[in-house]
């Protein structure tokens, strides 16, 4: 307990422990690799269950299993490992088995390489495999976030029946910072509907086949009511500076740390800038995003890819303001000077 140095990679790993997590099932893949090197490390400390699967396909499908006997199953990974999970990721809410999966976003497609970038967004954010389904996405900041996520990802996956991702980059994972753990550790509660080999639970099942056009259609319309109780119940997302901005960024994320101090450094100037940063990304915060398009008189989109999140952006302000991308590619970071400098010249194009 107390507060620790360590990476948001590490740190999301003493967060699961803390929050209950019973079992650990994942491929190393970069620059992911420290969720696994800690789990590897610490499950087994803590009584609980590691090990390292053949491949992601296998990780996914573990995940799949534990879950449906009632474990609190986490796994870590990166874009490239994520796409071989999507068909267990589909299984999974077909099925609507409780997990956590982490994916620190890294440059793409295909290999790429280790850099930062938020590009997955659409993948996880959208329905991470076929059929029309989707998972609550938290999307951390920072090394303390990455712990306070994973802290209450179960409870959520518990609540809602559903795959939670925590959707974080790669300098948020490989960021060194002071994390504070919680101090009360949660345990794993008995589920009434998973299959424990028991008489209490003999009656269960786990399955996400239905042979009857209107079973399927029932259970589809079930997962879409679930995901709009979800908009009610745990949509978050931070404000800095907006009461009386002139000028909104929307970002999450390293960049929105970044954001945050590009608009300090413009209010130091006169301009009034501010910033919404989503804390969940599904449940995307748009009721909220188009109050204040009304008051501002544009909002920037700032995201390190082609542009994923921006489509959610001007879904949400439908025209309450003008929406612009500001974008980065390859894993090039912003520096807060670009952004600062990038608005005056929007500025002073506009006067002219």
């Amino acid at each position: 307990m107390g507060q620790h140095l360590m990476k948001g990679n590490e740190a999301v790993i003493h967060g699961a422990l803390l929050g209950g997590a019973t079992h650990y099932f994942g491929y190393p893949i970069t620059p992911a690799s420290e969720i696994a090197h800690a789990a590897a490390e610490l499950f087994p400390r803590c009584g609980r269950h590691f090990l390292q699967a053949e491949c992601e396909v296998s990780s996914i499908s573990m995940l799949y299993g534990a879950a449906a006997a009632g474990a609190r199953a986490i796994t870590g990974t990166s874009g490239p490992g994520l796409s071989l999970m999507a068909e267990g990721l589909s299984y999974l809410s077909g099925s609507e088995l409780p997990c956590v999966v982490v994916d620190v976003q890294r440059a793409g497609p295909g290999l790429g390489y280790i850099w930062p970038e938020q590009a997955d967004y659409n993948f996880v954010v959208h329905g991470a495999g076929h059929g029309s389904h989707s998972g609550i996405v938290l999307a951390p900041n920072s090394a303390q976030e990455m712990c306070d996520c994973a802290y209450r990802a179960f409870e959520l996956a518990e609540r809602y029946r559903c795959t939670v991702f925590i959707l974080a980059d790669a300098y948020v994972g490989q960021m060194m910072e002071p994390v504070e753990l919680p101090r009360e550790v949660r345990h794993n509660p008995r589920k009434d509907w998973a299959l424990y080999g028991d008489t209490g639970s003999r009656g269960n099942l786990i399955t996400s086949i239905y042979l009857k056009m209107e079973e399927l259609e029932a259970q589809n319309l079930k997962l879409q009511e679930k995901y709009r109780q979800m908009e009610q119940e745990i949509v978050d997302w931070e404000e800095i500076e907006t009461a009386d901005a002139d000028y909104l960024f929307v970002a999450y994320g390293i960049t929105s740390r970044i954001c945050h101090s590009a608009l300090l450094e413009l209010r130091a100037k006169g301009i009034r800038a501010g910033m919404l940063r989503p804390k969940t990304l599904f449940p995307f915060p748009s009721l909220r995003l188009k109050e204040l398009a009304g008051q501002v008189e544009k909002i920037i989109a700032a995201e390190m890819s082609s542009g994923q999140m921006v489509r959610d952006v001007r879904l949400a302000v439908a025209g309450e303001a003008p929406v612009e991308l500001y974008n980065w590619m390859g894993g090039r970071i912003p520096s807060t000077d670009e952004i600062v400098g990038r608005l005056e010249n929007d500025i002073a194009g506009k006067a002219r």
